[in-house]
Formats: C-alpha cells, sequence, structure tokens
C-alpha cells in the first residue's frame, strides 16, 4: 500500500489514482491523518495535472460519504432539486422551489451563501423575517413530505468532506478546477437523498465560467458523473452577462422572486425560472415534456398555489408569511441614491461583476465565509440591454445604509452601464442543453 505522501507525488507526476486511493486519501483528511498543508498539494496536483471520469466519480463519492446521506423514503414521488452556479442577481431558487412543489414534485434543496460577487441563496432567505435555515435534518425531511419543499443550509453532517476541501481550495486558488467543482456540487446535491437533478451553469462576465465552452465542459462532466451516481440530470447553460432581473442584494432580491410568484417579475427572470422548472418536472414526472411544464408551472402561478407553498414553506421555517402578501414588511435601506446617465444612447451593456462587487462593498455580500451581510443594501436597475435613454435618464439606484456610502459607490456604478449611439440584440438567455444522451463522451 502507497503512503499518503506517495499518493500526494502519483498524482503530482500526473498519473492516474487507482481504484481506493482517493478514497483513502479523504478518509484520511477527515481523520486527521493527512495534514491540511498536504490536501492542499493534493489539491494543486489535480487542478495542474487533472482527474479523470472515474478519479472524480470516487473523489465525488468519497465526499459524499464522508458523512450522512439523507434518506427521504418517508417523502413519497420523484425528488428533484435545481442548483446553480452562481450569478449576479439570480434570485431563481426563491420562486422556481414552491412553483415546482405547488406542481407535484419534491424539491428538498440544500443550499449556500454568497462569496465574492455572487449572491447565495441563504442569505436572501434570511432577509425574511424569523426565517430559519438551519433546520435539523429530522426538520427538513418533514418538511419536504409535509409542504413538498425545504430549502437549508448544508449542516455538519452533510458532506462535511467538501465543507473541509472547499475552505483549502478557496485560499490555495484551486476553485477553477472542473473535476474539484464537479466533486463539490455533486457531493452536497446527491447526499440529500435526491433522484435527479437540473444543473444551471451560468455563462459570461457576471459566472465562474466565462465562456461558452469551459460551460459546456462542467455542465457535461457534471451530467456524467451524476448519471453514473444513479441519478437523472439535466444540466441548461444560461447567460450571465447582464445581471439577471432587476434586483442584486438580499431582501431586494427576495421581493422579486415573491412578484414572480404573483405573475409579475422581469421578462429575464421569469423565463429562466420556467425554463428550469419545466425540466424539474419533465424528471419528476409531472411534465411529458418542458413545454407541458411551462403551462403547469404558469397555471400555478395563476391559481395561486405557488404563493401558497411558499407562505407554507416560510412558516415551515419559522418566518413570516405575511411578506408572500405584504412584501413591503421585507427590510428596505434608509437612503436611496439615483444614478443617472451621462450621456444619451441605447444601453449595450450592464457589467454584472462590477454590479455585483460594488453591491458586496455596500455590504451584501461577503469577502470572507465568515462575514455577515446586510440584508437590506443593493442595487434596482431602473433601464435593462437595449433601452433607449436620454442624458441624465436614471440608470439604477442605489439603496445604502448611508449616505456617503452611496455616494462612494456611485462613480463605480454608473461606469457599469455601457451606452452606445446603436442599439445590438441581447444574447438569448438559454445557451445549450446538456442531458445523457447528448454527452460527446
Amino acid at each position: 500500500m502507497r503512503s499518503l505522501v506517495e499518493l500526494i507525488a502519483k498524482k503530482r507526476e500526473g498519473q492516474e489514482h487507482k481504484e481506493g486511493e482517493i478514497r483513502r486519501l479523504i478518509d484520511a483528511l477527515m481523520a486527521g491523518e493527512l495534514a491540511d498543508y498536504q490536501m492542499s498539494a493534493w489539491l494543486m496536483a489535480a487542478f495542474l495535472r487533472g482527474l479523470s471520469d472515474a478519479e472524480t466519480n470516487e473523489l465525488t463519492d468519497a465526499m459524499l460519504r464522508s458523512g450522512e446521506v439523507l434518506d427521504l423514503s418517508s417523502v413519497p414521488g420523484i425528488k428533484v432539486d435545481k442548483h446553480s452556479t452562481g450569478g449576479v442577481g439570480d434570485k431563481v431558487s426563491l420562486c422556481l422551489a414552491p412553483m415546482v412543489a405547488a406542481c407535484g414534485v419534491p424539491v428538498p434543496m440544500i443550499s449556500g451563501r454568497g462569496l465574492g460577487h455572487t449572491g447565495g441563496t441563504l442569505d436572501k432567505l434570511e432577509a425574511i423575517p424569523g426565517f430559519r435555515v438551519d433546520l435539523s435534518t429530522e426538520d427538513f425531511i418533514k418538511t419536504v413530505r409535509e409542504v413538498g419543499v425545504s430549502m437549508i443550509g448544508q449542516t455538519a453532517q452533510i458532506a462535511p468532506a467538501d465543507k473541509k476541501i472547499y475552505a483549502l481550495r478557496d485560499v490555495t486558488a484551486t476553485v477553477e478546477c472542473i473535476p474539484l467543482i464537479v466533486a463539490s456540487i455533486l457531493s452536497k446535491k446527491l447526499a440529500e437523498g435526491i433522484d435527479a437533478l437540473v444543473l444551471d451553469v451560468k455563462v459570461g462576465r457576471g459566472a465562474f465560467m466565462k465562456d461558452v465552452d469551459r460551460a459546456r465542459e462542467l455542465a457535461e462532466a457534471l451530467v456524467r458523473v451524476g448519471t453514473r451516481a444513479g441519478k437523472r440530470v439535466v444540466a441548461l447553460l444560461t447567460d450571465m452577462s447582464v445581471p439577471l432581473g432587476c434586483t442584486i442584494g438580499n431582501a431586494l432580491e427576495t421581493r422579486e422572486a415573491i412578484e414572480v410568484l404573483h405573475g409579475r417579475g422581469p421578462d429575464d427572470l421569469v423565463a429562466c425560472t420556467l425554463a428550469l422548472g419545466a425540466e424539474m418536472l419533465v424528471l419528476g414526472g409531472k411534465a411529458r415534456d418542458v413545454g407541458q411544464g411551462e403551462e403547469l408551472l404558469r397555471k400555478a402561478i395563476t391559481d395561486g398555489r405557488a404563493a401558497g407553498v411558499m407562505r407554507s414553506l416560510i412558516k415551515a421555517h419559522q418566518g413570516d408569511p405575511r411578506v408572500v402578501d405584504e412584501p413591503d414588511r421585507l427590510p428596505r435601506a434608509p437612503i436611496h441614491l439615483d444614478v443617472h446617465a451621462d450621456r444619451a444612447g441605447w444601453v449595450t451593456g450592464i457589467d454584472p461583476r462590477e454590479l455585483g462587487l460594488s453591491a458586496v462593498a455596500l455590504g451584501a455580500g461577503r469577502t470572507r465565509a465568515d462575514q455577515s451581510v446586510d440584508h437590506d443594501v443593493g442595487l434596482e436597475l431602473l433601464v435593462r440591454c437595449g433601452d433607449k435613454v436620454k442624458k441624465g435618464t436614471p440608470l439604477v439606484r442605489i439603496h445604502a445604509r448611508s449616505r456617503a456610502a452611496a455616494k462612494d459607490m456611485e462613480p463605480r456604478v454608473r461606469a457599469s452601464f455601457t451606452l452606445a449611439d446603436t442599439s445590438f440584440p441581447a444574447p438569448p438567455l438559454v445557451l445549450g442543453r446538456v442531458d445523457a444522451s447528448s454527452l460527446t463522451s
């Protein structure tokens, strides 16, 4: 049997691990036999040398088995979750989960917090007064069974190896490695006890994957590994060259997601939610195709069932369900400052990364995992790509804790908008689709 140091050297030399070797590394890490600096060395070797599908499969399973795998057998039906790789203004989960549950597909969702320029579902949920994302696994399963959906954070018992390894990846510049991303995402999702998964792989300046080819590579790897784990998996590639929807910031985004449940909301947010939700209904056996899936989701909105599930979800998580019908109960920042166009023209670009970082600077996000967030602050887009504006037209409204903070952010926010003398069409929202039948290898 090779020593742990020999296993690190093996990957450093670009050799493929034999079956059981990666599992041994993970088990040793969790037992304290393998030091953090040694795992960091192996992660860098994997980043530089890559991992085969077999290695990625074993890493995913070893991280999955490092903790509790939930048993959702008491929940009838095909359990389906959705995961986004992260974007700016991406509040889809908040409206999608109750809509899908209202159509009869149980949605057990373990979500994350924002880090860097992207937001997190848990931070948005906690903008709802009283909402708890730290339910026990027993209460999580009970809520999925009784309400049809529950949304919590990763517990200490669910894929603890992933939590430990991600912290090391974050400080060793090894985050942007597709096999490590795949293992991180799927180890958590498979630990939920789901039957199927829909993935939203974001593409563009506001996403971690900047180009379509790289995003498709990630999507195919996720589908391939998830399928080999016995799950039905579909991935959509969706545009993140501009922010999704009209708001960036926790309470602002929660309010916008609630608008979707009432049949309102920005067209791009609605379209993205329907596209992902329809795939979930097909995988969950409630729709024969995505066309019927979208019809069922729209009906759940118009007859009030989606909003009803949201009320029940919030109540089950000890939050104030009145926010569904009275969104003004959500917190608001005390200072509002409109940023105006400094010239006339067509809006041809809205930089999602810069606006995401601007929201973080206001306090809406975090630069370290241990930081808290200000749920009240953020940005509200008043124009969209393709709009024609005059000089002095309000482009965006800054929601800030103080006037000084808003004024400090004004130049950066204005510079995030590109105005031109001519317009050009916006890219399509859905850029591609990957399932098991479309894999290239």
